[in-house]
């Protein structure tokens, strides 16, 4: 029997798929984020199934389980707390285990805050990059942040409330100041898109509107940000290899045009940190 991903609203219950609770009628068990808001959603439709968790502390260890109710002939839902499984959720996990094993998996189609989000922000959409959440610490985030500074693609990211004008304000000083805008409490009551640059969010956010997640979705690099590109590279590469800080700052000035003291600040900031 099949492994069926069900996304669950975002924000309004009117926002669950009629297929969507038809198939977790169907189900002999829902795995899901965190039982108690799984509970929640199936008492408000009426609907009665066993749950097993499967977040991201354990997805790893529900393997094995699920695999044998898919093998003994059970259907298996795979619910988060809000959203599709697997879009900076759990599932992604359980979804390949699954497909690695020839059983049959199914995704319906439903609610996330990634799609609203773009067309709410009126960014580009031809091309965009999902980035979701920056994970790990605060130099992890900033390596992750360089490399994608150059992309011409619209950049969307995923935002808890607690980190929030932290994490604007690393993105400000390595994306530069781009064009921006927060979305948040998508398809809820309080739903509202704010829209300015990433510094400028940081001092104009009132701390009353710094509640629920938000997705905050960035222009793309410009054609001047890209070009930047090549003389940063350079000068790392040459910089490990011994070349002193003066002269590499002296050759890429007439080179590209770019002042002295930014050379050798950009050389100083990134080398000392690799030290």
């Amino acid at each position: 029997m099949p492994l069926i991903i069900i996304p669950t609203p975002v924000g309004n219950l009117e926002d669950m798929t009629l297929r969507g609770l038809r198939e977790l009628r169907e189900a002999d068990v829902v795995a899901c984020e965190d039982t108690r808001r799984t509970l929640q959603l199936l008492n408000h439709f009426e609907i009665k199934k066993p749950l097993i968790s499967c977040h991201e502390h354990n997805e790893t260890e529900r393997v094995k389980p699920l695999m044998a109710r898919l093998a003994a002939g059970e259907r298996v839902a795979l619910v988060s707390d809000a959203g599709t499984p697997g879009l900076s959720d759990p599932g992604g996990i359980m979804a390949r285990a699954a497909a690695e094993r020839g059983y049959p998996v199914d995704v319906l189609p439903g609610a996330n805050a990634l799609l609203p989000a773009l067309l709410l922000s009126g960014a580009e959409m031809d091309s965009f990059l999902f980035v979701g959440f920056l994970k790990g610490k605060r130099e992890e985030k900033r390596r992750r942040l360089e490399e994608i500074k150059t992309l011409r693609e619209t950049l969307v990211f995923y935002m808890s409330p607690h980190r929030l004008l932290k994490e604007l304000e690393l993105m400000g000083g390595i994306l530069g100041d781009r064009g921006a805008a927060l979305v948040r409490e998508i398809s809820k009551v309080h739903q509202e898109t704010i829209r300015g640059t990433l510094l400028s969010f940081c001092d104009t956010m009132p701390e009353e509107k710094i509640r629920g997640e938000f997705v905050c979705v960035v222009d793309g690099a410009a054609e001047a940000e890209r070009d930047d590109a090549g003389w940063r590279d350079e000068a790392l590469a040459l910089a490990r290899a011994g070349e002193s800080t003066k002269n590499l700052a002296n050759s890429l000035a007439i080179k590209y045009g770019i002042q002295k003291n930014v050379i050798k600040k950009f050389i100083i900031e990134n080398c000392s940190r690799e030290a």
